[in-house]
């Protein structure tokens, strides 16, 4: 889902239809609102994260449905920047974040987020 996001927001593409292919739900929605805001204020996102999901729980324990993952992704060199003039959108740095992420299977369609969460910077 990451490395989809970080394509479609090269041109903040709220509307790419791989972002469908990884998440649904309010996980779709987040990240379709994300983009559409960036889209508007005319900010494009360069790089890629790098991340290292590891399974938490699954549910139930036998041919689980939902799997809850966590990780310490890093958006070091995943940043925001102006689509105009290609100078960074902030000051803020990037760096390591915990994320949390429910992933469920989905009725002929495998699996995918439902939603997520990400900390801020530092916070693991």
């Amino acid at each position: 889902m990451w490395q989809t996001m970080a394509e479609a927001g090269k041109t903040s593409d709220w509307r790419s239809p791989k972002l469908s292919e990884y998440a649904t739900g309010d996980a779709l929605s987040a990240i379709s609102r994300g983009m559409y805001a960036d889209h508007l204020n005319g900010l494009v996102t360069k790089g890629s994260p790098k991340n290292s999901p590891k399974v938490t729980s699954t549910d139930p324990k036998t041919n689980p449905d939902t799997v809850m993952i966590s990780d310490c992704g890093d958006s070091s060199h995943w940043l925001k920047y102006r689509k105009d003039s290609g100078e960074l959108a902030d000051e803020e740095p990037g760096g390591r974040q915990a994320i949390t992420a429910e992933v469920k299977k989905q009725s002929g369609q495998g699996w995918k987020v439902t939603r997520f969460a990400v900390e801020g910077v530092d916070s693991c």
